[in-house]
Order: C-alpha cells, then structure tokens, then sequence
C-alpha cells in the first residue's frame, strides 16, 4: 500500500534543504551557507535526518565546494564519514540569474553554467537538480514560458546523457503548469511541489494532482498561510491531509525535504527535529493543521 511508502519513508528520515541547520548568514532566509556548510553535515546526522538538498546560488560562488574537484572530493568525504547525503540540487543561482528576461549572450552563458551543474551530478551521486521559476525568475506569460521550453529542451540531451531529473518549481495555476509540462513531454522533467508556496497562492491539491500528479518528483515540506510567509509546520494553511490523500491516490515514491520556517538563531539543530518529527508524523497519518483544528 502506498501509506506503507510513506510510513517507511518515515521511518527511514527525511531531508533537509540547506541552510536550516545553521544561522541564517547576512540575514538571508534561504541561501548556501558560505562558513556553515561542514557543520550542517554533522548535524543533519545527529538530529537523524537522511542527508540535504544542497543550494548552488550566487551568494556561495567562490565558497560552494560544488565548483571545484578538490571541493567536492571533500565534500564526498565528509557526507562518508556522516552516513548522509547530498539528495538533489536546489540550482537557486537561476533565481538569481533567471533562464528568461535575458540577453541572446546571457542565456547562452546560463545554459552552459546549467549543463555544467548537471555534469558534475553522477559524481556527487545526484540525481535530480531543482530548478526555481518562483519570485525574481517566475514565468510571467506564454513568451517567457516559450523561453523556459526552449531553454529546457536545449539541456536534456545532457541530463539524458547523466541521469539527471529537471524538477520544475513554479508558481503557475494548477492548469498553466500542465500546458507547460505538456510542452515538455520527457520522463526527466517532473514537478517539485512545495506545499507551502501552494497554500499561499491559494492552489488546492486535489486541482494540482489532477493537472500534473503523475509528474510531481519531489515534494518540500512547508507550511505558509494564504498569501503570507512561511510558519511553523500546523500553523498555516496548507491542507496537510489533502495533500496526503494525493500522495497516495497518485502512487508518490519520490523524496521529501524539509523547507521549513526557522526557529530561534543558535536552536536550529533541536528546531528542525522537532519539525522533522511533526513532517514524519504526518507521513504515518498524524494531523498536522493545529491552527484549524485548536
């Protein structure tokens, strides 16, 4: 039974998105975490978590051990020695320099820093690279989607050729998200749901699925009120059961990551442990919308 999958995906731990195990450094919410990123290693291996989705953005160029051989022989080392892993890549730089809105020179340089990253997943054991079309690079109408298309279709023959998934977070609606993936009918492009960007825009799971549910890859774990920021996991509107009831109509066997609110600075390990258990515990069925119920 598919509740089976998930109370051993359970069993088993979760991940987390990068950062969270930290201090935020310069005061960002989400971001590569230029000084911390060793000791997020060692942490996500006491709190029990199975590994990390690891951020490549513009903010960590010259300190992300991704960039170089000898950084990710390091890199390598250090996920052995931990027993963790390094599940997928959050490629944040393409919010920060998005594959549309650019020059002719521009997206070239862009899909060649893609095809790069894609290039170096076999080695790090990666396979699948989350690509971020939300806030600064979302997809504002049908030329700019046009654009993202044909940027796409212009970097399969590479992630064919590694492995690699292309999992697409958008803000789109439910059915401009399905014309989307419609244009782009390859069994590496699947969907990253982000449960909490959901609930903000307002977005009902039943309506996501039914678009695109037998494309949805990985799912991060958030909790947002509607057309608010982010919340303790409970404390917002996503519709936990909802989306659980989904998950096993569409059969799910993808990942779960953890993308949730932070805590108090210098907590951050007992914080996300506390979370993961909540997120584990709405995997075996538990209640997860206390605000709604309380």
């Amino acid at each position: 039974m598919m509740s089976d999958y998930l109370s051993q995906y359970a069993d088993a731990g979760l991940y987390t998105m990068q950062g969270r195990l930290g201090a935020p450094e310069e005061g960002r919410f989400q971001s590569f975490p230029r000084q911390g990123w060793r000791l997020e290693i060692a942490r996500a291996a006491e709190i029990g978590l199975r590994g990390i989705e690891w951020i490549y953005d513009l903010f960590g160029e010259g300190a992300n051990p991704l960039e170089t051989a000898q950084g990710r022989e390091e890199l390598r080392g250090l996920l052995a020695q931990h027993g963790v892993a390094v599940v997928s890549i959050c490629a944040d730089y393409f919010m920060d320099r998005p594959l549309l809105r650019c020059s002719q020179a521009e997206n070239a340089e862009l899909l060649e820093r893609l095809q790069w990253l894609l290039g170096i997943c076999p080695e790090m054991g990666v396979g699948r690279v989350v690509l971020p079309f939300v806030d600064a690079s979302r997809i504002r109408d049908e030329s700019e989607r046009d654009q993202v298309v044909a940027n796409l279709r212009q970097v399969l023959p590479q992630a064919e050729r590694h492995g690699v998934e292309l999992h697409l977070e958008t803000d789109l609606a439910p059915q401009a998200f399905r014309e989307l993936l419609d244009l782009l009918d390859h069994p590496l492009v699947k969907v990253n749901y982000d449960a909490g960007n959901s609930a903000s825009l307002g977005y009902r799971p039943a309506d996501e699925f039914s678009a695109y549910g037998a494309r949805v890859g990985s799912v991060h774990i958030k909790d947002r009120r509607l057309g608010a920021t982010t919340v303790p996991l409970g404390q917002g509107d996503t519709d936990f059961p909802s989306l659980r009831e989904q998950l096993i109509q569409y059969d799910y066997r993808g990942d779960f990551v953890l993308q949730v609110a932070r805590g108090n600075a210098g907590d951050e390990a007992r914080w996300l442990a506390s979370m993961a258990a909540l997120a584990a515990g709405w995997l075996r069925g538990t209640a997860l919308n206390e605000r709604k119920t309380s």
